[in-house]
């Protein structure tokens, strides 16, 4: 019996995550940097996991001027390590006690729907023959084209959301 080639279905699954392994890392360059910089030193600076699980980071600085700069130390290992920095969900409000302000940064993770419907709606309207299906958090996408597969990535690659975009079980 002969293969059809022609029929077969690729696919690969649209995820909003981040690497722990590199995150660690992160954290770690960023406790040195802070230790190691001199307008840093008899200030209470410093970065700390948000919780157990190690979903987000605590920065805790003298203002909001050194939580400013402490972000800013915390967004180029992000970009060396190469991680999205839109992994950072900097909403939360500064607190301010005791001569201390902090600062809850979350780690963005997960694509809820409405984030789904704003990617598989570019994809439906710039490759009408590539489906896609919501599973959870993530998006599927099937083709029976390779090259439109990687087309999707490309055009993924390109847009500006808010929110970071990896591509897994590329098959």
């Amino acid at each position: 019996m002969l293969y059809d080639r022609s029929m077969a279905n690729f696919s690969f699954d649209i995820v909003s995550d981040y690497d722990k392994a590199e995150l660690n890392n992160v954290y770690d360059q960023t406790q040195r940097e802070l230790q190691n910089r001199y307008d840093f030193k008899g200030t209470p600076a410093a970065v700390e996991w948000l919780n157990d699980d190690k979903s987000g980071f605590k920065i805790i600085g003298n203002g909001d001027w050194q939580i400013d700069a402490i972000l800013d130390i915390v967004r180029k290992k992000l970009a060396t390590r190469g991680q999205s920095q839109k992994i950072l969900d900097t909403s939360k409000e500064l607190v301010t006690s005791n001569l201390k302000t902090s600062q809850e940064v979350p780690f963005k993770k997960g694509l809820d729907q409405e984030k789904a419907k704003k990617v598989t709606a570019l994809i439906r309207d710039s490759y009408p023959k590539v489906k896609t299906q919501f599973q959870g958090q993530e998006v599927r996408v099937t083709s029976t084209s390779k090259d439109d597969l990687q087309a999707v990535m490309s055009l993924l690659r390109e847009q500006d959301f808010d929110f970071p975009l990896d591509f897994t079980n590329f098959r």
